[in-house]
């Protein structure tokens, strides 16, 4: 897909490389055609995608207070 470089950059295919090896294909403005992008951080190994060890912790009673503050509704 060729596009005027006055108003658009150039988008083309390019291949993402995840940090478990796979691969695939998808159209960016990253690099040139056929250029190879690997992430460092990508869903197969990041906790904010994955979930992680996250825990909700109860700062102050918040939690506390807004669930007893809407108890019985759902």
């Amino acid at each position: 897909m060729k596009n005027d470089p006055d108003l658009h950059p150039d988008y083309h295919q390019i291949k993402v490389k995840m940090t478990d090896g796979t691969e695939f294909i998808t159209y960016s403005t990253y690099g040139k055609e056929g250029d190879e992008l690997h992430l460092d951080i990508d869903p197969t190994s990041h906790p904010a995608w994955t979930g992680g060890d996250q825990r909700l912790t109860d700062r102050g009673g918040r939690l506390s207070r807004f669930k007893k503050k809407f108890e019985g509704m759902f």
